[in-house]
Parts: structure tokens; C-alpha cells; sequence
């Protein structure tokens, strides 16, 4: 065979490797639910070392859903979060010794390590479907004493669509949504909380001159809303029409941004991990 001729055939061949390589990668990703890819943390029996780590749900979108994927703020917000949380109080923190970061989870609602997780977080959950193995398994995790919080989606369509999803794990005959007062304990923690900030991506506040609202008139009230166990613990706690997310992740980039809006995000962030750990 001649050499040009061979050289075709074997790129052709290592074309359809690759091909055939992420085809059956595609296709793991896909019974597992969106599981997060090789290399990232994801959670396992031997991960946790008995101090604080962020666990970040990975979950699947929805058709039709409002906002991005899990992976939204990943992974910024989680390391920042979990140094402010160090640093700011005396909670001990996982860090990896050789990289000097916080250690971070990603977990999925069927993973047993989930149970191991004091406390979860999820991102654009307008974008956020569950199914009934999962709903059982985040139900029987808030019974026993787990903390959900979930952030950045806006508007009343994102809101209707996270709604339809967590009635799947708690109905609203038995588990009614309230919006918290002021005066509720979540807001005192560590730091006194006035008011709820509304946090905008910087994206949104750069590109609108200022503008904290992303979905406009739809979003212009920010709201602290939860659900509640019998003992009126908080299980799910939902941060809506505002970006406590970016206010982490995006701490670094502008000054003022910083000053405006992580100041206030980190306060709140800090009250709801102190909360959810003691409570």
C-alpha cells in the first residue's frame, strides 16, 4: 500500500476511535443521569474526613427549563464559600494538602455518600427535573436531617418549574413554602442580615450598567423561601430572583462588584452553612 494511502487510512481509523470513544462516553453520561465527567470529585465512601465539605448535587435539566445546567458557579463558588467559611469562623474545613484549596464534592441523589453530606446545594434549578427514585432519596435525606439550598433562578417560570419538581418530594398539603421573615434565626447566625440582597450576575450587572434584576419586572423582588420539618427546621432553603452563586464565584473580578454584592453573599452564605449544621 502506498505511504499516503496508508497514512489515510490509519487518520481515518483514529477518527473513528475517537468517535466511538465519545459515543460510548455520551452514552454512560446519559445512564447516569448527567453524572459529572472523569477527573472531577465526585463524591465516595472515602472523601469525607469529618470536616466541612461543599457537596454540589449534580442533576439532569429539564425540557424546556429556564437557566443552565449543574455545573453553573462550578467550581469558584464552592472553593471561595468554603475558605470564607474557614476563615470567617472556627468550622473546620477540608482542604487538600497539596493543592492548599478546600476540599469539594459533586454528588448525585441516588449516590449513598449523599447521606454523608450535612449539607447540599444546587444551581438554576429552573432547569432542575428529579424523578421518583430520586425525590424518595432527597426525602429521606431532609428527614434525617439534611439541608438543601438551592440559588440562582429567577422569574415565576423558573419558579413554577422548580416548584413542579420539589412537590415531587414534599407535597404542598404537608409541606407549604414560606417565605422567611427577617427575624428568622437564619438571618442571625453569625452576621445580622437586614435586608435580602438581590445579587445579579456580574454579566447581567456589567452588561445593564448596574441592573440587578435579570429577569427585569418578573424578578424585581428577591425572596428567602423554605420549607420546614415538623420542628420547623429548615430542610430546603431557596434563594430566589437573586445569585448568591455569583457573588462567590465572581468575587475576584471587580472590585466594586466585590464591595456591592460579595460582601452581603458571603454574609448570608455563611449563616445558612451554620445554620445547617446546627440545626
Amino acid at each position: 500500500m502506498p505511504l499516503a494511502a496508508a497514512s489515510r487510512r490509519m487518520i481515518r481509523l483514529a477518527a473513528a476511535f475517537v468517535l466511538l470513544s465519545i459515543v460510548l462516553a455520551s452514552a454512560v453520561f446519559a445512564q447516569r443521569g448527567r453524572a459529572p465527567g472523569y477527573g472531577l470529585p465526585v463524591a465516595s465512601h472515602d472523601s469525607f474526613d469529618g470536616a466541612f465539605h461543599f457537596c454540589r448535587v449534580a442533576f439532569r435539566g429539564i425540557q424546556g427549563g429556564d437557566g443552565g445546567g449543574w455545573s453553573t458557579d462550578y467550581r469558584d463558588a464552592d472553593l471561595n464559600l468554603s475558605t470564607r467559611l474557614s476563615e470567617l469562623t472556627k468550622t473546620p474545613v477540608s482542604f487538600d494538602l497539596r493543592t492548599k484549596q478546600p476540599n469539594h464534592l459533586i454528588v448525585q441523589l441516588t449516590q449513598p455518600e449523599l447521606f454523608q453530606c450535612p449539607f447540599i446545594m444546587m444551581f438554576e434549578v429552573g432547569n432542575f427535573y428529579i424523578d421518583e427514585v430520586e425525590a424518595k432519596n432527597l426525602r429521606d435525606y431532609l428527614l434525617k436531617g439534611g439541608f438543601l439550598w438551592v440559588d440562582d433562578f429567577w422569574g415565576s417560570y423558573a419558579w413554577t418549574l422548580w416548584e413542579s419538581q420539589i412537590r415531587k418530594v414534599f407535597p404542598s398539603g404537608t409541606h407549604p413554602i414560606l417565605d422567611l421573615p427577617l427575624d428568622h434565626p437564619l438571618f442571625h447566625q453569625v452576621h445580622s442580615i437586614a435586608k435580602i440582597p438581590q445579587i445579579p450576575s456580574i454579566d447581567h450587572w456589567l452588561s445593564t450598567g448596574g441592573g440587578t434584576s435579570e429577569r427585569f419586572a418578573d424578578s424585581a423582588t428577591p425572596h428567602v423561601r423554605a420549607i420546614l420539618d415538623d420542628h420547623d427546621r429548615i430542610m430546603v432553603l431557596m434563594t430566589h430572583n437573586t445569585d448568591f452563586g455569583d457573588a462567590f464565584e465572581r468575587e475576584g473580578v471587580n472590585h466594586q462588584y466585590f464591595l456591592t454584592f460579595s460582601v452581603d453573599g458571603y454574609a448570608f452564605g455563611i449563616n445558612a452553612l451554620i445554620y445547617s449544621m446546627t440545626h
